[in-house]
């Protein structure tokens, strides 16, 4: 079984392994995660914990206008189990209960996955970010409104 819990400090070593995996070839730092939990009046993280062992993240920013998801990522080995919709719902509950209307979300143009997940939370494109990711891979802005 698979619990959802908020983020602490002791998790971002065991979870850089799947930030390595996920987000190559720039991955974030243990100090970047740090520094986002120091955050806690504007950041919400969670993790996806299976038998005490993380195996999905997720992150959500509060700026003033709307919400913005930070990082979404699933070890390899548990994708395609719908870990990666459970975490987002996470992230648009606390949205919601923050009393944003507006989430949004950068997603790398060639991960199809991803973007039917999001097209099917109520995402849709309403911008682009042009060679933002290495490799000169394009960034779809997405945007949810409710």
């Amino acid at each position: 079984m698979i619990t959802l819990e908020r983020m602490r400090w002791w998790h971002v070593a065991e979870l850089m392994p799947i930030e390595r995996a996920v987000f190559q070839p720039e991955p974030w730092s243990e100090r970047l995660f740090w520094s986002e939990l120091g955050q806690l009046d504007t950041r919400h993280y969670v993790v996806a914990l299976s038998d005490g062992s993380v195996v999905g993240y997720a992150g959500l920013c509060d700026y003033p206008d709307e919400a913005f998801v930070q990082t979404i990522a699933v070890a390899p080995a548990a994708q395609g189990q719908g870990l990666g919709a459970r975490l987002l719902a996470d992230l648009l509950q606390e949205a919601a209960r923050r009393r944003q209307r507006t989430v949004s979300l950068e997603v790398r143009a060639d991960n199809a996955a991803a973007q039917l997940l999001y097209a099917a939370h109520g995402f849709t494109r309403t911008g682009v970010r042009r060679g933002y990711y290495p490799g000169g891979v394009d960034a779809l802005v997405l945007t949810r409104r409710g």
